[in-house]
């Protein structure tokens, strides 16, 4: 396993993260647990979880297995937001919710301190002075290291940047966004502010919740009703077989799939890889049920795709779009006739 800086921060992560949505849900804790140990062994050293996983399952199983190992040797990610309980300061970024869930992570994670701490969406009811404000004292504290955000818009966290940047706040040193081969609106202002302020970026779901994982083809009517997506389909989740079953996503699959026996890799492997290689990006953030899906994953890391099949995976994933982000109007700019 390769390792990068997080970002313009001197902190060495790993190539790829483990994510640990699926802690306590669809993973047992034993196998947890296990997927954690062959993580590490394979030199992964980051590990990126939140709060309302499981309810707080899913940290508490990290915390579990972070005992008896050198705290020093894992980059622990986690994330506040989302409502933990049903009173109404249990929801937000408030400095009062913040500090509350900021201490029950530290206790169910068992430790004294959380390598990266990310607001895990945009709150529009507080202030964002307020949310940086209190992320500021979080670090001056030495309860957290750095701080980062997930699921912004690119307005939003430019404002949060300059705001920090004003006040002399410790600013935001990571964004975590959906990105993969599924969906690249990500490269329309994200990408390009990330790269000019200096974030690193670890997208979730590359694998967009199994339909690059190599288990979906053109031709199929439903998805294998074990599958993630049959899931997604009960629950209305956003990787939702009705939403994705069209000719833009078959395309994508058929190159995939192309590119996979081309290179000798499995579809999986190759779209986390294609992640790999874009600018910007220091960790993808993988998740598995098991270890052989963990496995499979692993394999994206330590090679490169060749040029022309990056071209080919690009064509294939490409968004129409329009004004101001189509290729027309960027060479006119470029050209300075716009």
């Amino acid at each position: 396993m390769q390792y990068r800086f997080l970002g313009k921060t001197g902190l060495l992560v790993s190539e790829l993260c483990l994510g640990a949505m699926t802690f306590g849900r669809e993973a047992d804790e034993a196998t947890s647990l296990q997927i954690l140990d062959r993580f590490a062994d394979a030199g992964g050293n980051f590990i990126d979880t939140a709060n309302v996983y499981s309810r707080g399952v899913s940290e508490e199983i990290v915390g579990r297995w972070l005992k008896g190992k050198n705290r020093e040797d894992f980059v622990i990610a986690t994330k506040v937001r989302f409502a933990m309980g049903e009173k109404p300061n249990d929801v937000g970024l408030s400095r009062k919710h913040i500090m509350a869930a900021v201490e029950a992570s530290l206790r169910r994670l068992g430790t004294d301190y959380i390598d990266l701490y990310q607001v895990h969406a945009w709150d529009p009811k507080t202030p964002l002075e307020e949310t940086l404000s209190t992320l500021n004292d979080l670090v001056r504290r030495g309860w957290v290291r750095y701080i980062g955000a997930s699921n912004f818009r690119a307005w939003q966290l430019q404002k949060a940047i300059d705001l920090s940047r004003q006040h002399g706040w410790e600013a935001f040193v990571s964004l975590q966004p959906q990105y993969n081969l599924l969906c690249r609106a990500t490269e329309y202002e994200l990408l390009p502010l990330c790269e000019a302020e200096g974030l690193g970026v670890i997208p979730w779901s590359p694998l967009r919740g199994g339909w690059l994982s190599g288990k979906f083809r053109r031709g199929m009517t439903a998805p294998p009703e074990d599958s993630r997506i049959a899931q997604a389909e009960r629950q209305g989740w956003s990787e939702a077989w009705t939403r994705y079953n069209n000719e833009f996503t078959w395309n994508v699959l058929d190159a995939l799939h192309e590119v996979a026996r081309e290179v000798e890799k499995t579809p999986a492997q190759v779209a986390i890889n294609w992640l790999l290689q874009r600018p910007a990006v220091t960790a993808p953030i993988i998740g598995a049920r098991n270890l052989e899906q963990l496995e499979d994953n692993l394999g994206a890391s330590g090679w490169a795709l060749p040029p022309e099949a990056v071209r080919k995976l690009d064509e294939a994933s490409r968004l129409p779009v329009s004004y101001p982000y189509d290729d027309a109007a960027e060479r006119q700019q470029r050209a300075g006739r716009a």
